[in-house]
């Protein structure tokens, strides 16, 4: 049955007495309800993270936030299209969390000026750079010649292949959030005591396991993996890329294939968004002396609640698989 405007007139005298009665309860109940979740959308906080392992790491320290991610594991950061969905974002948020160190300097400030958000402007407390709280490998001097590559004056980006360094940047992290959130200070800091806590036991697993693999050689592409093997002392003996950023051509990989041929590497290391035919066709000619990895560059699924401790599990099962068949 359809009630009417006079039906629940009529309810509400009747049963006015009832604490559970009546079109009266209903109308309170609607407003309740629509105060609560207007007061919950007002309230809740916006975290844009440039890339998935600090979505992940966000939604650690602060799990009730709006996390949207600018990337994901089968796109390269440093080329990013600075799409209208991801301005709207950027205007959106409240924290911006990135890494810095001039990885996403072909995409952010066109974002950060487009959004015309001041809190997440650099300088701003709202604009976190992981590159700034941690020591970074490899810095480059800065150079005008035009054919030197994708180079990073600052040091190697990639700095969330090294779980010390990811270490360092949550609490940093986390100390951003309690300055600019302080009604959820403590919460934020409980959660990173017993997030750290934990992470510490794996960085030793994950050590330990990684032994192993000391003194190994590799090939890659690009430095994405650098920490990494700065962490576990692997060596990287070989870049696919002539330079920086470069696409392999065929003189260099012919060059590669006659020296590596005298002595293969453990693997031939990939990330998941990298065009693999110029790693495929060295394995090739390597005779199968040396596997082809493609491993992800980061986490696959920045909402699981243990997504950066299932990606080095898994980039350090894949490489100790490697390195045991040689």
């Amino acid at each position: 049955m359809v009630r009417t405007a006079s039906d629940c007139s009529y309810m509400e005298s009747k049963w006015l007495s009832s604490p559970t009665g009546g079109c009266g309860w209903l109308r309170q109940l609607a407003v309740v309800i629509g105060f609560g979740i207007a007061t919950a959308q007002a309230g809740a906080t916006t975290v844009f993270a440039c890339e998935p392992e600090w979505a992940a790491l966000v939604r650690v320290l602060l799990p009730n936030a709006k996390v949207h991610v600018a990337t994901h594991a089968k796109q390269d950061p440093h080329h990013i299209e600075a799409r209208p969905a991801l301005i709207a974002q950027m205007r959106s948020a409240d924290l911006a969390v990135c890494t810095g160190a001039a990885l996403e300097a072909g995409w952010l400030p066109i974002l950060q000026q487009r959004s015309a958000n001041r809190k997440v402007q650099d300088g701003q407390a709202g604009m976190f750079y992981a590159a700034d709280h941690v020591s970074l490998i490899d810095p480059r001097p800065v150079t005008l010649n035009p054919f030197a590559g994708d180079v990073h004056p600052e040091g190697n980006p990639h700095l969330h292949a090294d779980p010390r360094r990811v270490a360092q940047a949550a609490k940093a992290l986390a100390e951003r959030m309690a300055t600019l959130f302080p009604a959820q200070a403590s919460d934020v800091a409980a959660r990173h005591k017993a997030w750290d806590e934990r992470w510490q036991r794996h960085v030793a697993r994950w050590s330990q396991q990684g032994r192993l693999l000391k003194g190994r050689k590799v090939a890659g592409q690009h430095t994405t993996f650098g920490y990494l093997w700065h962490w576990l002392g692997i060596e990287m003996v070989a870049d696919l890329e002539p330079k920086p950023g470069m696409p392999p051509t065929p003189g260099h990989l012919g060059a590669l294939r006659d020296g590596l041929l005298a002595d293969p590497p453990a693997a031939i290391v990939v990330a998941g968004y990298q065009d693999d035919r110029s790693a495929r066709w060295l394995a090739q000619q390597l005779q199968g002396k040396a596997p082809l990895l493609v491993l992800p560059a980061t986490v696959d699924d920045a909402s699981h609640p243990e997504a950066l401790e299932r990606w080095f599990d898994r980039i350090l099962s894949e490489l100790s698989a490697a390195a045991g068949g040689r």
